[in-house]
């Protein structure tokens, strides 16, 4: 029961990180889940864990998207055409996540947050915004496949990497993270379906499709709409370089809970 309530308040906390920040659920879901199934599946909760946040994705960040299209806070450009190239990358990392250890995939967790965090800090654009400029070439289809390959990989949807991409780029944050909601989907479908594919027969005990857990995942996505409802309707909006320097306090929190 008290894991329940646990994942139960993570999906409300992730739902509510959706709209703020286009994450999706990753950086709640993976530390959550690998702590509750670390003692229950020992040698595969990080694999569980990024499976089962890959499979959150789908819900969240779908429900997001067509809250922010119905706004009219999705351009066409944030999304079009890094979503294939995202995609394809994404197949490609949850290929390799399920041949590296759970140990292996904490650790590159753990130094991704630490990257993630010290880019969006030190370097120039982030936390201000600069002029805007279009995507190049290069980071469409080099840059793109490369953040797909990590976030299907770690279970994080991208949100955290595209998000200060756009950023860079001169765009406002609330259209970076409508953005990252539809490029989360891209990955997440991606990514879910070859975790539930190379998975498969591989956990022991029921409620698993492959190494995504059923269970967590109905009580995850039924308080994350909640969360989604309640950020959408009841939280006051944010102002733009407020909205970026809680995007990176939230990023510090959840290393430390990884850490732990």
């Amino acid at each position: 029961m008290t894991d329940v309530v646990i994942l139960l308040a993570a999906g409300f906390l992730t739902g509510i990180s959706t709209i703020l920040f286009g994450f999706g659920g990753g950086f709640v879901v993976v530390p959550l889940v690998y702590h509750l199934i670390a003692g229950a599946q020992p040698g595969q909760a990080m694999h569980i864990a990024v499976a089962t946040s890959t499979a959150l994705m789908i819900l969240n960040a779908g429900y997001a998207s067509y809250g922010h299209w119905r706004r009219g806070a999705l351009r066409r450009e944030t999304i079009i055409p890094l979503c294939y190239a995202l995609a394809g990358g994404a197949l490609i990392g949850a290929f390799i996540a399920t041949r590296l250890t759970d140990g292996l995939i904490r650790l590159l967790f753990i130094l991704y947050m630490l990257l993630t965090i010290a880019d969006c800090v030190w370097r120039k654009g982030f936390l201000q915004k600069t002029a805007r400029r279009p995507l190049s070439a290069a980071t469409l289809w080099l840059g793109g496949p490369g953040i797909g390959v990590i976030a299907a990989m770690l279970g994080v949807g991208g949100s955290v990497m595209t998000v200060p991409l756009l950023r860079r780029h001169g765009y406002e944050m609330k259209y970076c993270v409508s953005a990252a909601n539809p490029l989360s989907i891209a990955i997440a479908l991606m990514g879910a379906g070859m975790y539930g594919w190379l998975g498969h027969g591989k956990i022991a005990g029921a409620g698993y499709l492959g190494y995504v857990n059923l269970g967590m995942l109905a009580w995850l996505a039924l308080s994350g709409m909640l969360g989604m409802a309640f950020a959408r309707y009841a939280l006051p909006k944010m102002g733009d370089e407020l909205h970026a320097r809680v995007y990176v306090w939230l990023l510090v929190l959840v290393l430390v809970s990884m850490l732990l």
